[in-house]
């Protein structure tokens, strides 16, 4: 397993942040990592996505595992047949006060090519997670 997690501190409620997370029509206004996802976010929802890491895009379609409003939204994401590459990307918000949160951005990465020196370097996405966590807190924070 390959885990990548990132965490940034955000000056805005709770359900602010969780508007603007899924918000996927306006993904590509402010998004540099998503920055493309069609589809709904409710458990069970196929999306179909567009990610951007080092310069070269793929297409993906995960299936959301959990959709909590204000909480949680997580989705599962393969590459071919399961167990392959599998990748459980997570967005938690945690309540630090009244009006702040703690976000917190994670993919783990299972299957037997993680293992592959190549494919490790590709899942390589912290920069990307927080360059998204940058501008998603700009983006909850000024509105």
């Amino acid at each position: 397993m390959h885990t990548v997690r990132t965490c940034i501190d955000i000056a805005a409620p709770a359900s602010r942040v969780w508007q603007v997370l899924t918000d996927f029509d306006a993904y590509p206004q402010w998004n540099p990592f998503l920055v493309s996802v069609k589809g709904r976010p409710v458990e069970g929802a196929v999306l179909e996505s567009v990610i951007v890491n080092n310069g070269s895009a793929m297409r993906f379609r995960p299936t959301v595992r959990a959709a909590v409003p204000g909480r949680e939204l997580r989705w599962l994401g393969r590459l071919g047949v399961p167990g392959l590459l599998d990748g459980e990307h997570s967005f938690l918000i945690e309540e630090t006060g009244p009006a702040g949160v703690r976000f917190t951005h994670a993919e783990s990465f299972t299957g037997v090519l993680v293992a592959v020196p190549f494919i490790r370097r590709k899942i390589d996405v912290h920069d990307a997670f927080a360059a998204m966590n940058t501008a998603l807190k700009q983006r909850a924070e000024q509105q």
